[in-house]
């Protein structure tokens, strides 16, 4: 496929306003294929040999590594960051700003057999505003995964994981709390990076109101 064709697909290459009123524009590598029909947003960078199949929606400001597969009915949120050889399969939903990490591997079927068609089976799984997802872990279908979690590297996800939660293991069980910024909460629920103090609420915690900004998001 020619790079004209390529670019049909996204939407008209435009310079927008970004967060820091910094002019983007959409950027396609010549070797990735985005497929008509699929929709990247403003100021998206798409790297060597990714494919965004039709149906997909991509949102502004996200950055696909190399080699990053998006299937049709996935959706990706604003300015997230997902890095090389990541696919992303039918029923997965990332919110804004989520991180996952190289090689991750997300599932949609949970008892999969090459002669046995399941595609009406599909199992959504959705991650929250804000998550990271760490290099070599797998996220087993149908699992939800709170905003700012933080699974670890080469984690197995089996269960929902709550908001804030740092997730570690095979399976993968939480092991205490990550503030905004990323780093783990301290016995008194604060963190010792930012400042940033923090509440429970019922299974997972809070933020509590302080003079702590949020993280500025990448430009």
């Amino acid at each position: 496929m020619r790079a004209s064709s390529k670019r049909a697909a996204v939407e008209p290459l435009r310079r927008v306003s970004s967060r820091a009123s910094a002019e983007v524009e959409t950027f396609v590598h010549p070797t990735a294929v985005v497929d008509a029909g699929a929709v990247l947003g403003a100021g998206c960078k798409v790297w060597h040999f990714c494919h965004v199949t039709a149906g997909a929606r991509v949102g502004a400001g996200v950055v696909l590594g190399q080699n990053v597969y998006v299937g049709g009915a996935v959706v990706v949120g604003d300015r997230c960051r997902i890095a090389n050889n990541v696919s992303l399969y039918d029923g997965v939903t990332l919110a804004d700003e989520v991180f996952v990490g190289p090689s991750a591997v997300f599932t949609n079927v949970k008892t999969p057999r090459a002669f046995i068609s399941r595609k009406a089976e599909y199992l959504p799984t959705h991650v929250g505003r804000g998550a990271t997802i760490g290099a070599n872990a797998t996220v087993v279908c149908g699992h939800d995964l709170g905003e700012y979690c933080l699974v670890g590297a080469g984690a197995v996800v089996t269960r929902d994981v709550a908001a804030h939660a740092l997730a570690v293991g095979a399976p993968a069980r939480s092991r205490g709390w990550v503030c905004l910024c990323g780093v783990t909460l301290n016995e008194a629920l604060a963190c010792p990076a930012c400042g940033q103090r923090f509440a429970r609420r019922g299974e997972s915690i809070r933020a509590l109101a302080t003079s702590i900004a949020r993280p500025r998001t990448r430009r």
